[in-house]
């Protein structure tokens, strides 16, 4: 039995704003066939399409064993599960009847992935990538070859990277790599990628054993993952595995990850008993959680 720490897609949605008026700037002007087309959103595996408040949504529709009508909207767009027996009519109106929800839920996910995609790393020499609140900046320096690491972390002068009260004020971080100045993007990735999974499991031991005793648990054995919708699970059998790309986030974010499974080994559900044993150790863990759902991480 397992109980899993999910990373819910989330984010606020943002429309298009109304055209402004002079004397404001005009937009560029529109053909009528532009303004007449409706907004949409399709599926690549879309099957069927629904006009939803003047918003074309093409839909992927699956058939399968089930009792009533799902809806999902991941970033591919909406899927829709229905029972075999259930008349495309019947489809379509529950389509029109969630469509509010639909709609806020492609928009947000939408808006989500561009987000996303502006916070992509371009990896080369003095990219910096999210680490532990703050940020990382990565140096090549062929000097850190012959390490046994091939990386080192340092403090550097330089501008401030955390927050405003952050005691490293005046420094940055900087991992120097083990790499010539020539090297490409993906072994500038790969190598940073090795360096960072290799400290979040180092400092992931660190807090398991820092909060297993407060907690009355122990756990056994630790594994990295890189799920990209889970941040966390635990066995009965006290295996823990953790998604190192946690390491982006500030360290008490890290800790309410670490509280939630090891909180699992006393509590294999999400009952009230469960919160009430993570609140008793992580009191802001709502804060917190949140932090997981609305901050972004780079893609790898």
């Amino acid at each position: 039995m397992a109980a899993d720490l999910l990373s819910p897609q989330v984010v606020k949605a943002e429309f298009d704003p109304v055209p402004p008026h002079p004397p404001f700037p005009q937009l560029p002007t529109q053909t009528l066939e532009q303004a007449l087309a409706p907004a949409s959103f399709r599926h690549p595996d879309a099957s069927r399409e629904a006009l939803l408040s003047g918003v074309l949504v093409g839909f992927a529709l699956k058939r399968g064993k089930r009792r009533t009508i799902g809806f999902s909207v991941g970033p591919e767009g909406l899927s829709v599960s229905a029972p075999k027996w259930v008349p495309l009519a019947e489809i379509d109106r529950s389509v029109h009847e969630k469509a509010s929800w639909i709609l806020k839920k492609l928009q947000e996910t939408r808006d989500r992935h561009s987000r996303m995609e502006s916070a992509r790393v371009d990896w080369q020499d003095g990219a910096t990538v999210p680490f532990m609140g703050g940020e990382l900046v990565l140096l090549l320096d062929p000097r850190q070859q012959r390490s046994a690491v091939g990386a080192q972390l340092s403090r550097q002068p330089g501008p401030t990277l955390g927050a405003p009260s952050d005691p490293r004020a005046g420094s940055r971080q900087v991992l120097e790599l083990g790499l010539a100045h020539s090297a490409s993007a993906t072994q500038i990735r790969d190598a940073a990628q090795a360096w960072l999974m290799r400290h979040a499991k180092q400092l992931f031991e660190e807090r398991l054993n820092h909060y297993a005793p407060r907690l009355g648990v122990s756990w056994q054995r630790l594994s990295l993952s890189s799920a990209g919708t889970r941040w966390g699970s635990a066995s009965a059998d006290g295996s823990i595995r953790l998604n190192w790309r946690l390491i982006h986030f500030k360290l008490s974010v890290i800790d309410y990850v670490v509280v939630h499974e090891l909180s699992h080994l006393r509590v294999m559900d999400h009952s009230p008993r469960f919160w009430d044993t993570v609140r008793a150790i992580v009191p802001d863990y709502a804060e917190l959680r949140g932090q997981l759902k609305d901050e972004l991480v780079p893609k790898w």
